[in-house]
């Protein structure tokens, strides 16, 4: 009886699916979603459409963005895994190890004394602070129940960095080419100055395959100090016993390297998975783009958007001088 039961529910649902009639915003999102899959159309286009589309229509599906966004970037960089070698992401590891401690120390400490000198609600300021110093989106997500932050400063926070992140995806390769960077400089510097991974791995992508792999590794491997950001969180904050969530999908990533470094047909036709991959980021960044309209200006507010936007500059150009005259 419930196999029954859950037999005609599934029926159900799929009858009211295909008789669904989708209204003018929903045709349009997705005729535009149709588009980003095309070879031809790279990351910061997709993110540009999206952005353009929620001035317009707005998001029709705004409950599924959060969810999809979030599983697709994780999936993808999974997938880049498999165009890369355990050897060369050790090594390059090893070399961005150095830039990732004095820099996340460093924006937390001016980040700090930012929000205290604009006079920012203390939770919003760490928000800001943490996503610029290591990875966006995930660390406030991450760290946001870590020190019970209500929904206004995880909303200002989010609204902040990734404002910051679609800015960052047409500046940063723009620069790069201004600069003369190698692929290798370019790769540590975007890794290290832009917040989100989407917008990080679609900056490298546009510049080049090798900034591409030292990027995504560099990044990934600064993700890990979510961890003891998260349990330190709870010290500054004190919230002891809260949970602190692991961002698993990094190991996947690691066992995707080793799977192309040492099993033959991983080799063979890892190609294939790289491919999807770049396909899957493209299609987050135009989710993002959806997500960014006036409003998300509104919420954020003058004074956050300041200290964000000087984190950021502080962070791209301390970083920039340390890859040209020391790295």
């Amino acid at each position: 009886m419930e196999k029954l039961v859950k037999t005609e529910g599934e029926e159900s649902s799929l009858h009211k699916l295909l008789n669904h009639k989708f209204s003018p915003k929903e045709l349009i999102f997705l005729f535009a979603l149709i588009v980003c899959l095309l070879p031809f159309i790279s990351a910061p286009i997709a993110l540009l459409i999206g952005i353009i589309l929620a001035q317009f229509i707005g998001q029709p599906y705004p409950k599924l963005q959060q969810k999809a966004t979030h599983f697709l970037l994780q999936v993808s960089v999974v997938g880049l895994g498999f165009g890369m070698q355990i050897s060369s992401a050790l090594k390059v590891g090893k070399d961005g190890i150095a830039f990732t401690v004095v820099s996340i120390v460093g924006i937390l400490i001016i980040g700090y004394f930012l929000g205290k000198l604009l006079k920012i609600e203390k939770k919003t300021s760490y928000l800001i602070a943490a996503g610029t110093a290591i990875c966006g989106g995930s660390a406030i997500a991450a760290i946001s129940p870590v020190i019970r932050a209500s929904e206004k400063p995880i909303s200002v926070a989010l609204g902040t960095i990734f404002i910051l992140n679609a800015l960052a995806l047409w500046i940063f390769p723009w620069l790069g080419n201004l600069l003369h960077l190698s692929q290798s400089q370019f790769g540590i510097w975007c890794a290290l100055a832009i917040h989100d991974t989407s917008s990080v791995v679609g900056a490298a992508g546009v510049y080049g395959t090798e900034a591409l792999e030292i990027a995504t590794t560099v990044k990934l491997a600064r993700a890990l100090w979510i961890i003891p950001l998260a349990f330190i969180s709870t010290f500054i904050f004190k919230n002891k016993g809260a949970k602190v969530k692991i961002p698993y999908f990094i190991g996947l990533f690691v066992l995707a390297m080793v799977a192309n470094s040492y099993i033959p047909f991983v080799q063979a036709y890892h190609h294939y998975a790289v491919a999807l991959a770049k396909t899957g980021l493209t299609v987050t960044l135009f989710l993002i783009g959806c997500g960014l309209n006036f409003k998300v200006l509104k919420t954020v507010g003058f004074k956050p958007l300041v200290q964000g936007v000087l984190l950021w500059v502080v962070m791209a150009v301390a970083t920039l001088w340390t890859i040209l005259y020391i790295g």
